[in-house]
């Protein structure tokens, strides 16, 4: 299984002008190579491969002054950088989304390099961990969490954020197959996710939305004060990266926020059952579309999606039309405005939660899905019972005591 580990690199005022500079050779080279393309198809009217450009490097180093002061691997990521690019786009257009062409790219759009199957190693030198990367320098890592021993480090990506911080990202092979899912999972949970109650799960807790309120506020602070300053001065960069610390900072805590909830639902269930949302349609919805780009469905579904697989957990994203309507009970629809927050069945007199409701039908389609049997217990003796709140705030990571107990009087309410 591969895997990515992220840290804070810590260097010096030298260090940040070396970076820089192997960053914007990089870049240039992306630059050329894209123009060498677009020549070699006028005159052989087809895209070369990806080993002709490759072959060029050696040729340009002749005349390229700075080329040669790069790592040869790092030079090959940046020409193999440029034809993911291509696929990505060929495969938009597959799709059917109308696509353009690629760009040359200036300096505030690339932001990262390479260093793939060798030049790089973390070493200790002067009692402290630094990450040697070849023709460039030792750096100092805040090496926060241990790579486990039997890792096998695959590449290193460099990366300037927004704020001007570094950050380096190892891809790590393990030497470790994922867990099959149980045929027959025992412990399943269904999810329905929405803006004032992040999510409501078929075992009667609910999570709410994390508080941002005080972190925009800030934001837009930051901003009004950008937008009073001369574009391309010192004030103006000093302010610029205030701004961007804002937008680190929110996207930071949402992040974790997610990361800890995907987690917990990842490690206590056989088998996890979501909405496949269309948040792309969604967004384009004038009336919410903030809040909705806030909560971030898209990115929390795949974040869960990946760790099930990796805890050997089934992860099924059933069809969401229709689940809020359904009675989870016998089936019959009802139309219900999204203002009216419980659900009461005419046919059957069934009553509960709109969430719950939702997560119960979810649950439904998942178990169908996999082609495993209803739960024994039905939507009456778990959905009616008041719901364990849980704030965003205290969520925690899997195996947490405190989520444990929650869990446990949910069910047994």
């Amino acid at each position: 299984m591969y895997y990515a580990y992220k840290y804070r690199l810590k260097p010096s005022d030298a260090h940040r002008e070396e970076l820089d500079r192997h960053r914007d050779i990089c870049r240039q080279l992306y630059n050329h190579t894209l123009y060498r393309l677009n020549e070699y198809q006028d005159e052989h009217d087809e895209l070369p491969s990806m080993t002709t450009l490759r072959s060029e490097l050696p040729d340009l180093k002749k005349w390229w002054d700075g080329l040669s002061d790069v790592y040869s691997k790092v030079l090959q990521t940046v020409v193999e950088r440029l034809f993911d690019n291509l696929k990505g786009l060929s495969k938009l257009k597959e799709n059917g989304y109308g696509v353009g062409q690629l760009t040359w790219k200036p300096p505030r759009e690339f932001r990262s390099f390479t260093y793939s199957q060798s030049g790089f190693k973390l070493d200790k030198k002067g009692g402290q961990t630094v990450l040697s990367l070849s023709k460039l320098a030792d750096i100092p890592i805040r090496l926060h969490r241990a790579i486990p021993d039997n890792a096998k480090l695959k590449q290193v990506t460099v990366k300037k954020e927004p704020t001007g911080e570094w950050f380096a990202t190892f891809g790590v092979e393990m030497d470790r197959e994922p867990p099959e899912p149980p045929e027959n999972p025992e412990k399943c949970v269904g999810i329905d996710v929405g803006i004032l109650k992040y999510a409501h799960d078929t075992d009667g807790t609910t999570v709410g939305s994390l508080d941002l309120s005080d972190e925009r506020e800030r934001l837009e602070r930051e901003q009004r004060k950008l937008s009073r300053k001369q574009h391309g001065s010192n004030n103006y960069e000093k302010q610029r990266r205030r701004v961007a610390e804002c937008h680190a900072d929110l996207r930071r805590k949402r992040r974790d926020f997610l990361h800890k909830l995907s987690n917990y639902y990842a490690r206590e269930y056989d088998l996890v059952a979501v909405e496949d949302l269309n948040v792309k349609g969604m967004m384009e919805s004038p009336s919410n579309s903030r809040n909705t780009a806030s909560a971030a469905w898209r990115t929390f579904l795949s974040l869960l999606e990946y760790k099930c697989e990796r805890e050997g957990t089934h992860f099924v994203a059933v069809n969401p039309r229709g689940t809020t309507k359904e009675c989870a009970s016998c089936g019959v629809s009802t139309e219900k405005p999204l203002w009216v927050r419980e659900h009461s069945c005419p046919a059957c007199g069934f009553e509960a939660d709109r969430d719950a409701n939702a997560a119960w039908n979810i649950l439904s389609r998942g178990l169908e899905d996999v082609g495993v049997g209803h739960s024994e217990r039905t939507p009456v003796e778990t959905a009616l019972p008041a719901h364990t709140p849980v704030s965003a705030k205290r969520v925690v990571e899997a195996g947490s005591p405190t989520l444990k107990e929650r869990t446990a009087s949910a069910v047994s309410e």
